[in-house]
């Protein structure tokens, strides 16, 4: 076993086993309402699951990125309230621009390929100019790391501290928040401002899609190990549930999705910095939002009544697969983009493409 994988094991075990402790139900419950888990963040940080990504030389755990994928899973198995994935990601893409990585919580600015912030020098200073719509965690955070391009168009990340200028306040289905935050004016001290690293230089889009597929991945499995412990355990006509066919079915169904999902997440992962990652994660983040839907929808057929209560667990994972469908693009819009990059790549090109995106 490699030394990578060997730091991949041990940070898969930490990450199981600190999460089972503390993002426990009373606790996501509690950040439904607005409480930010101090404890759970601390304990994720001093473990070195945030700066995993990060280079050894940077003070991180230099895991490789698809490597560090498998740690988001665990992370949406766990249904974490907390920005963990968007600060390992952050840290990453910060400390490969030339930066110096921390552990407080941060996030990414989401804004699709039509979108652009700008990042405007003039004789006072540097200022950005537009929005991003629903930032993950954005009220809670510390930093905000935004992708902007100047004048000429090139491309850079910037990194915003707080307050930010806040707009409109949401929260997803899962409670948590995503506000819109509005940098028209905001100042920004040069040592703040970097060259996009090569991995986000269409902007952080795509990343986004990588972490939701990931996190979705997670939250699935979380979903069918409920769904099969109660098919077990539930007894209708003097016998468990999960021995009738119809159950049987609906499980297998679920199950087969979720190996969709999983493969094209794999997929995704494994083509980070390459050529063919912005085909693999639109394939990623509309196949896994398609399965998302079908396994929480038989996850709560199996549960019954049940599972529709507050008291049983279910509806952490559910409400989450239902919200991170959505975020980073929707199923409908990868699926545009896919159509997109076939009819750009060309007949002659596609099945080659196919190809390479898997490896």
């Amino acid at each position: 076993m490699s030394g990578s994988s060997d730091i991949l094991h041990i940070l898969l075990e930490q990450v199981d086993r600190l999460l089972s402790q503390y993002a426990t139900k009373e606790v996501l419950a509690e950040a439904e309402h607005g409480a930010w888990p101090t404890t759970l963040w601390s304990t994720v940080a001093e473990a070195g699951v945030l700066l995993a990504m990060v280079p050894e030389e940077q003070g991180g755990a230099g895991l490789p990125p698809a490597d560090a994928m498998l740690l988001l899973r665990r992370v949406g198995y766990h249904c974490t309230p907390a920005p963990v994935p968007e600060t390992m990601f952050a840290a990453y893409l910060w400390a490969l621009a030339g930066g110096k990585p921390s552990v407080e919580p941060l996030s990414l600015a989401p804004t699709n390929f039509e979108e652009q912030i700008r990042l405007q020098h003039t004789a006072r200073g540097a200022f950005l100019a537009g929005q991003a719509r629903r930032v993950p965690w954005g009220r809670d955070v510390s930093k905000l790391i935004v992708f902007a391009r100047d004048e000429q168009n090139r491309p850079y990340l910037v990194r915003l501290s707080q307050p930010f200028g806040e707009g409109p306040f949401h929260r997803n289905l899962a409670f948590e928040p995503r506000p819109t935050i509005s940098f028209d004016g905001i100042t920004v001290a040069e040592t703040e401002i970097l060259p996009a690293p090569s991995i986000c230089i269409n902007g952080v889009l795509e990343l986004g899609a990588l972490l939701r597929s990931q996190q979705m991945v997670g939250a699935m499995e979380r979903c069918l190990d409920y769904a099969l412990t109660y098919a077990n355990e539930r007894k209708q006509f003097g016998r468990p549930i999960a021995k009738f066919q119809a159950v049987q079915h609906m499980l297998a169904v679920a199950a087969g999705q979720y190996a969709a999902a999983t493969a094209a997440a794999d997929v995704a992962a494994q083509a980070i910095g390459s050529p063919q990652f912005g085909f693999a994660v639109a394939v990623a983040k509309a196949r896994v939002g398609e399965a998302a839907g079908v396994v929480a929808e038989v996850a709560h057929q199996v549960h019954g009544a049940m599972g529709f209560t507050q008291e049983h667990p279910l509806h952490f994972a559910t409400r989450r697969l239902w919200s991170w469908r959505d975020e980073f693009g929707h199923e409908a819009y990868w699926q545009e983009r896919i159509g997109r990059i076939a009819c750009e790549t060309g007949g002659a090109n596609l099945w080659p493409m196919l190809v390479d995106a898997q490896g």
